[in-house]
């Protein structure tokens, strides 16, 4: 059915497969979400801090 060349080029193919797929998961559910959620805390906090000083300048 396969020679072993063919075997082996099989078998890279499913362990490139398979670690792009876990490497997109990770990637999907925890750093993405992760950096969003960090840049959305430090623009809050930098909106709050532009209050502030406008507050204080007044």
């Amino acid at each position: 059915m396969f020679d072993f060349d063919q075997y082996l080029g099989f078998l890279a193919f499913l362990t490139i497969l398979t670690i792009g797929f876990w490497l997109m998961i990770f990637l999907l559910t925890f750093v993405i979400p992760y950096w969003i959620g960090g840049s959305l805390i430090e623009r809050l906090k930098e909106i709050r801090e532009e209050k502030k000083a406008k507050r204080n300048a007044a």
